[in-house]
């Protein structure tokens, strides 16, 4: 999501509509993000974690493929206290996921056959642009012209932006009851919703 709002600033003739599900528009703030982050929540804050130790979490995902992505797509797990540590690595090395799987077996073998080839580096490596990114957007107007359809899950831990209309007037919020992962989480109603907006713009 933050890439497609990241696209629209920079080229704006180039995007005529979005739709972005679980991730809002993020205001610029006057720090870096990783240095804002890292002072908000951390060291172990994973987005912290993958730049300043980088290859660290590389490593323990690429030695763990299968049991990070089957504990990461997950749903209705049970409210529990953050635990000590690089959340994406505690993931990595848990033996028993929580909550119920979002995908068939067969649907998760894809992702985990995907990322057995190509590792997790170039994935995390966009994290690690986060700061670079955020200098890139440094001048640019930050208020999105564009319709826009913003997809929220009611049970996601992402919170919803309360400013959204002030940088993204012309936008429609939805909200669906699942968590971050709404389009696995809840397909027909994701589709559903995309098709009904798209019709609503005559497209």
């Amino acid at each position: 999501a933050m890439v497609v709002w990241g696209l629209t600033l920079l080229h704006p003739k180039r995007v005529n509509k979005i739709i972005n599900l679980s991730l809002p528009y993020q205001e610029r703030g006057e720090k870096p993000w990783i240095e804002f982050m890292e002072e908000m929540f951390g060291d172990d804050n994973y987005f912290v974690h993958f730049n300043r130790h980088p290859g660290v979490a590389d490593a323990v995902l690429e030695e763990n493929t299968f049991q990070f992505l089957r504990n990461l797509y997950r749903k209705n797990e049970p409210a529990s206290a953050p635990q000590p540590g690089m959340a994406m690595i505690n993931l990595a090395r848990a033996e028993t996921p929580l909550g119920e799987p979002l995908m068939s077996d067969s649907e998760l073998a894809v992702f985990v056959s995907a990322f057995q080839a190509t590792g997790f580096t170039a994935s995390i490596n966009w994290y690690r642009n986060l700061d670079r990114n955020w200098h890139v957007l440094a001048n640019v107007n930050p208020i999105i012209q564009q319709p826009t359809l913003m997809i929220y899950g009611d049970r996601d831990v992402i919170p919803k932006f309360e400013k959204l209309t002030e940088f993204v007037p012309n936008s429609e919020v939805v909200s669906l009851e699942c968590g971050h992962w709404i389009q696995q989480e809840k397909p027909g109603k994701t589709n559903e919703v995309i098709l009904k907006w798209l019709g609503q713009q005559g497209s």
